[in-house]
């Protein structure tokens, strides 16, 4: 490889095959003379012989060692090489096939040191240990909301089998109005009854609101409803718990959480689950086209022959796009610039390439954000009136409190 032209980065280099229950280890060192010193050992999946990889590579003086991203089988290695203080990558196995013909572990953990010796790979983003360890919590929770949402649509299925049609009268079956006459429905309660739940403009819809809940449930219907309901009612309390970890959790990053929270379409829970993806140094990135691409959010460049092809976005970390998207559905019904550039993309496009541009932005403005430590601020939004409708009953309330609130005068008498 020296007579090809490349120049070696690190002198002391190592590649790790990284298995559930077996790693081979590959080092490569130049000897003064020029000459490579080539040495590969086994070692099991346990934690003590994580433990003694880690001190092996430490006693070498290894420059940089570089893993596969196989599954999660990666994460306990990599923690034992960051404890023991050894430079560590993680990179995609997609960019570092292997050669045809040699496809082997020790040949695997070779290919991988040589790699790495003259710089040919790069690596993965890793956020910190403390965030590292909250991505298990972020995203358990989004196990259990999507959980939460198919029992939903399992009670909406159950509702209309039995001839119940609340869904078809309301807007969110999940509303406060639509829960409550769920929960009244399988008490037993009658129609009059339930109608005295409805809130806000359902009231003035009594008439097709009673002819929906005029149903044919049997005992078999109210059993499954009522398992239904507790195990959602059950969901929704562990996710409040989960919620409140989270967030205290994230004290030590409070700047760059409420940061975030300034950004349309983004609320408290979802900038913590941001932040615990993408972490709040963006030097790891680099640019923001970096992150962009790396939130697979990024537009796909494809040309051959001077003809445009595919622009589909690439792989990349679909869990920080999920949430994202989100937040772009919540921002296009904002009073915002967000929801304006929303607007004007979908008179030539589709609603979720649209949805996927303004998520392209908002990620784009986080890096920015986060950069350089200052909030959001949009030109389409009067921030003074929020601020005065937001807290204009406290004011006035403590105003009262103190006796500064002026009295109304009285009413001029009568000629």
């Amino acid at each position: 490889m020296e007579d090809l032209g490349l120049r070696a980065l690190y002198r002391r280099v190592a590649g790790i095959d990284v298995h559930r229950m077996l790693h081979v280890v590959t080092v490569l060192i130049e000897q003064p003379d020029g000459s490579m010193q080539r040495q590969t050992r086994q070692f099991g999946g346990f934690r003590r012989d994580c433990r003694e990889l880690a001190a092996w590579l430490a006693e070498l003086h290894i420059e940089l060692v570089v893993m596969e991203s196989t599954g999660i089988y990666w994460k306990s290695v990599y923690a034992h090489l960051e404890n023991a203080g050894v430079p560590a990558w993680v990179v995609n196995a997609h960019r570092v096939k292997h050669v045809p013909g040699r496809k082997t572990d020790t040949a695997d953990s070779e290919w991988l040191a040589v790699l790495a010796r003259f710089g040919l790979v790069k690596s993965s983003f890793i956020p910190p240990k403390d965030l590292r360890e909250l991505r298990l919590v972020s995203r358990y929770r989004r196990k259990l909301n999507a959980m939460r949402a198919s029992e939903l649509n399992r009670l909406h299925k159950i509702l209309d089998d039995g001839g119940i049609k609340l869904g078809g009268v309301v807007s969110d079956i999940d509303g406060v109005s639509a829960r409550a006459m769920v929960t009244a429905l399988i008490a037993g309660q009658s129609i009059e009854q339930m109608l005295g739940l409805a809130r806000g403009k359902l009231k003035q819809r009594r008439e097709e609101l009673g002819a929906s809940l005029d149903g044919d449930l049997s005992a078999r219907h109210l059993f499954v409803l009522g398992h239904i309901e507790a195990h959602i009612e059950t969901l929704q309390r562990e996710i409040a718990e989960i919620d409140s970890y989270m967030l205290a959790a994230l004290q030590p990053y409070a700047w760059a959480h409420e940061l975030l929270q300034t950004i349309p379409g983004i609320d408290e829970i979802a900038a913590a689950l941001i932040l615990i993806e993408i972490g709040d140094d963006m030097t790891r990135f680099g640019r923001a086209q970096s992150l962009a691409c790396w939130a697979a959010l990024s537009p796909g460049n494809n040309e051959s022959a001077g003809k445009r092809k595919s622009g589909r976005t690439a792989h990349g970390n679909s869990v920080i796009r999920s949430i994202l998207c989100e937040c772009a559905n919540a921002a296009r019904m904002t009073k915002s610039t967000l929801a304006a550039k929303y607007r004007s993309l979908m008179v030539r496009k589709s609603h979720k390439k649209s949805i996927i541009a303004v998520a392209h932005k908002m990620i784009r403005l986080i890096y920015l954000m986060l950069s350089r430590r200052l909030p959001y601020i949009d030109q389409a939004i009067d921030y003074a009136a929020m601020s005065a409708r937001k807290n204009a009953p406290r004011w006035i309330k403590q105003l009262k409190c103190i006796g500064r609130w002026p009295s109304p005068k009285p009413a001029a008498a009568s000629a």
